[in-house]
């Protein structure tokens, strides 16, 4: 290929990219300097050899060749059997030179990169970080860090298997990058950056640190209300099931914010924060947004000595205890059911609320031990009132995600009922979000727990995303409708969510339950459209087993508001 002036040379260039570039320095046009500066310019010639040539050998003519970014310098006239070989040797150097980098960006890649998602990894994540509070430290800027952990998942992998569950993170990692490009220029490759200054607009960096964590950096944040704005859209973006070889799985993320400077300059301090808030994110409930605040750092020694108290009562079983909540038939007015819930009275701390123990226990472990121990009191409980214990009623025991989701738990649950020989009816109840997080695999887990002889309800019903077909297939006995649609009724939009669950509940052919009833006027919504149990403070409160067994004896019409 050749060109007849320096304009020419440089069109060619771009057209044919050559391996090698041989270049007068008087050419017409562009001379030969100038083309070589325009194509080291180019990304495209930045490592391909130029060759120049040209009559003067003055040391200024040399110089200024290799400062445009000459390979090799001849002065004529050219001797071209020798040429024929400089440029066989700058071809080989050439090529050893792209393999080396080649080499050079594998290890890189390696280095800074999982392998997983191709996102950062946790070093580059680390850079990245500090290289942005030095950056906001220089020009008052603020940086935001969201961390989002994706709630359950070990326990959704251990059910997938780790090749399903790689596949699920590598979805999940997808649907994050497009929530943040539809909201401003994402970042996930830093070697491609480059110091490139994005001046207008959200710039956001992702990154997989590792495990179930993904982390958003929020260069020149506005404010926290901006990174809220963020992580909302991530939970909207990961509240649609995800399908994995045919199965439709809900995942949720916690998600922890912080802000630097305000919550810590550097990158330790700032992540440290940040993660204490997505932790405790999850002790609020899981697939919530929590930002970082002075209380977390009181929080987490909290829970340190809740796990350090709450493992020896257990070991002494003596703290903990059972109340139990009845449930009344809305046709008959009797009690017909009971939901057993677990407390805890220390010594020294006095009452200890479920809604900070249970989640300790969760996360320690101490959750098996624990769910062991709430069947042995039910059913000594329920030993000990003898003959005036109704018979006819259902004890109800909530079961946590941990102890469903063992391998082992069916097989131990039945060993732990030989053991206590329990004579009543037993109904367990799981979440709609722990069913639907591996739906086949937990079917057939029901049909176990229905072989043994338990009841099986569905809590907090509403909430999830239970798919139709898996509800009909599910050997489900109740659903139990979620307080928060029972606080709504009254409203247009309250009422038609409850009775669209009822209607659904009564086509299934299923029990359904009414939880967090306070009024009257709920109380006779519920009943007048055909919600079978009803359970609440305006009927009792949780009750000891010696006054359960005192007002399981009373009938609750009137209470019930039912009009005559």
């Amino acid at each position: 290929m050749e060109a007849e002036d320096g304009n020419q040379a440089l069109d060619v260039f771009a057209l044919q990219q050559p391996d090698l570039v041989f270049l007068d320095v008087d050419m017409p046009g562009k001379n030969g300097f100038q083309v070589c500066e325009e194509i080291r310019a180019n990304p495209l010639g930045k490592n391909v050899p130029v060759l120049i040539a040209t009559g003067a050998d003055d040391k200024e003519s040399i110089d200024r060749g290799f400062q445009v970014g000459a390979t090799q310098y001849k002065t004529k006239p050219v001797n071209w059997p020798l040429l024929s070989r400089d440029v066989r040797y700058m071809l080989r150097a050439a090529k050893a030179f792209l393999d080396i980098k080649a080499q050079e960006n594998k290890l890189r890649y390696f280095a800074y990169f999982d392998h997983l998602t191709e996102l950062p990894n946790r070093r580059s994540f680390s850079e990245q970080l500090h290289h942005n509070l030095l950056a906001g430290q220089e020009t008052g800027r603020q940086t935001g860090l969201i961390i989002l952990g994706i709630d359950h998942f070990k326990r959704i992998n251990d059910s997938l298997g780790y090749e399903r569950g790689d596949q699920l993170l590598r979805n999940i990692a997808n649907r994050i990058h497009d929530c943040l490009a539809s909201m401003g220029h994402v970042i996930s490759d830093h070697t491609h950056e480059d110091g490139i200054v994005h001046d207008e607009g959200l710039v956001l960096e992702l990154a997989r640190p590792g495990g179930d964590e993904f982390s958003v950096i929020v260069r020149d944040a506005i404010d926290e209300q901006q990174l809220e704005a963020v992580g909302l859209e991530i939970l909207k973006a990961l509240a649609e099931p995800i399908t994995i070889s045919s199965q439709h799985l809900v995942v949720t993320p916690s998600v922890g914010i912080a802000m630097s400077p305000g919550h810590g300059d550097t990158p330790e301090s700032l992540l440290r924060n940040a993660d204490a808030a997505m932790h405790a994110a999850k002790s609020d409930g899981r697939g919530q947004i929590r930002h970082y605040d002075e209380s977390l750092n009181r929080d987490a020694a909290e829970k340190v000595l809740l796990e350090t108290e709450l493992r020896a009562a257990l070991e002494l079983g003596e703290q903990i205890f059972m109340v139990y909540q009845p449930q009344i038939d809305t046709r008959t007015g009797d009690v017909a059911g009971v939901e057993a819930l677990v407390r805890w009275n220390h010594p020294e701390l006095g009452n200890i609320s479920p809604v900070k123990f249970i989640p300790v226990a969760e996360s320690s472990g101490l959750i098996i031990a624990l769910g062991d121990l709430i069947l042995r009191k039910v059913n000594d409980d329920a030993v000990s009132a003898g003959e005036n214990f109704p018979d006819s009623v259902a004890i109800s025991i909530n079961l946590s995600p941990i102890q469903f989701t063992q391998s082992d738990f069916v097989a131990e649950l039945s060993k732990t009922l030989k053991d206590i020989d329990s004579r009543f009816k037993i109904e367990l109840e799981l979440t709609e979000g722990v069913l639907m997080s591996d739906a086949s695999t937990n079917l057939s887990k029901l049909k176990e727990l229905k072989a043994i002889g338990f009841d099986l309800a569905i809590d907090d019903f509403g909430t999830g995303y239970s798919s139709l077909s898996y509800l009909r297939n599910f050997p489900i006995d109740t659903l139990k409708i979620d307080r928060s649609f029972i606080v709504d009724l009254g409203n247009e939009g309250g009422d038609g969510i409850v009775k669209a669950i009822l209607s659904l509940s009564n086509a299934l052919g299923l029990r359904t339950v009414a939880e967090g009833v306070e009024t009257v006027e709920q109380s006779r919504f519920l009943c007048e459209n055909g919600c079978t149990l009803i359970q609440g403070y305006l009927l009792a409160k949780p009750l000891t087993i010696e006054d359960f067994v005192k007002v399981a004896k009373n009938n609750f019409t009137h209470q019930l508001g039912i009009r005559s």
